[in-house]
């Protein structure tokens, strides 16, 4: 089976950048799979690729070259804004071939992305027809012109009926599926299949000798619950290692030179980062918004270790409290210490059964061969209908 997989790449590497190449990896194991990617601009030229992405012929044309040359039995599309656009959808299924696409956020569903503004959960979109509220909140980059535009192209293509070209889609976590399911996406639900990211055995290290100090990994952003975590250990008796950065990264300077149980360590490249989970006592994960899927928990997991999060979202799909980590009442400072303080006093022996269950559980849902498995199965399905 020939497979072609399509990404366009946000100016800002991120998460779903490193899923299409991780599934390009994977997927090539066993069928004959090429690439084919977009690439978004800033400035002039990106201000020109948004406003023509809705009817993108110069990447469609590229995109029909590629199809009459490779001549694939099945596309997989990641993300198609802004640089492809949705007419390549058209292109695909006009060719008659079978399209896949993943749904790393809530774009089809509200222009914000990740249903989350001014500090807070935003679901004003998802029932409606067209999202007013929305565009004159200006959820997409604060902008109401451009949030209108993104809007229009969304809805544009759902009254011409592009998104129900697509045979399947692939929502990362059960959450995500019912929040589809619920809303005014009008697509079959048996279109609707969780698939969840995964991690290479590749990138996975080694086992090594336990910490007592807890992780954060992540961008310093309020979404990703930065507040919630500083006042939590303020004079608290734990210890917090702090990797990545961003706009709070000033914030949680100031708390670390104030609080020597605050430790702020900086970027690290994916192996310094895995080193640290692998050497932490558990991951703590305060996210504020629903996310999509953490790729950080699926890495703590793939290092057997434990993850601390908010009962909010993705989260309270991946996480099994008391097996692979615990959850808290999102935003809840006292919540957060609660858990801390079960976990801290938890003995050894208990411990060591939950890292086990951790390690475990990334084996059965987020590995290498699981997700194989999955794939194949989703493969087989869109191929008997």
């Amino acid at each position: 089976m020939r497979i072609l997989i399509i990404h366009t790449f946000y100016s800002q590497k991120g998460g779903e950048d490193a899923v299409f190449e991780q599934e390009y990896q994977l997927l090539k194991e066993k069928y004959t799979v090429e690439k084919m990617k977009f690439f978004n601009s800033t400035g002039i030229k990106g201000l020109f690729q948004f406003a023509g992405s809705i009817w993108n012929i110069s990447a469609t044309q590229k995109l029909i070259r590629k199809l009459n040359e490779f001549k694939p039995d099945l596309v997989h599309i990641h993300n198609w804004h802004f640089a492809s656009g949705p007419l390549i959808i058209r292109a695909i299924h006009k060719k008659k071939i079978p399209i896949i696409l993943t749904l790393h956020n809530f774009r089809l569903l509200c222009p914000s992305g990740i249903l989350f503004h001014n500090g807070s959960i935003y679901t004003e979109s998802l029932k409606v027809d067209f999202p007013f509220r929305a565009v004159f909140s200006g959820v997409y980059r604060n902008s109401i012109l451009q949030t209108f535009w993104l809007a229009f192209i969304i809805w544009f293509h759902k009254v011409i009926g592009t998104w129900n070209m697509v045979s399947r889609y692939l929502l990362l976590t059960d959450f995500a599926r019912n929040i589809f399911i619920e809303s005014s996406f009008s697509v079959f639900e048996e279109k609707l299949v969780v698939k969840p990211n995964f991690l290479l055995k590749n990138e996975c290290v080694g086992i090594f000798e336990r910490s007592t100090d807890f992780l954060f990994v992540g961008r310093l952003t309020e979404e990703k619950g930065i507040k919630v975590i500083l006042d939590a250990f303020i004079g608290s008796k734990y210890v917090i290692k702090i990797v990545g950065e961003g706009p709070l990264k000033e914030m949680v300077q100031v708390a670390a030179k104030s609080s020597h149980n605050i430790i702020y360590i900086g970027p690290l490249d994916k192996n310094g980062v895995l080193l640290e989970m692998a050497k932490c006592s558990a991951i703590v994960f305060p996210s504020v918004w629903y996310e999509g899927m953490p790729m950080t928990i699926i890495e703590a997991l793939a290092m057997g270790t434990p993850v601390i999060a908010s009962n909010i979202g993705a989260m309270m799909s991946m996480i099994e409290s008391g097996n692979n980590g615990f959850l808290f009442e999102v935003g809840d400072v006292k919540s957060l210490l609660d858990m801390l303080d079960l976990w801290n006093e938890m003995n050894l022996e208990d411990k060591h059964e939950v890292y086990l269950k951790s390690k475990q559980y990334f084996n059965d849902y987020y590995s290498e061969k699981s997700n194989l498995i999955q794939f194949e199965k989703i493969i087989q399905n869109v191929f008997s209908n």
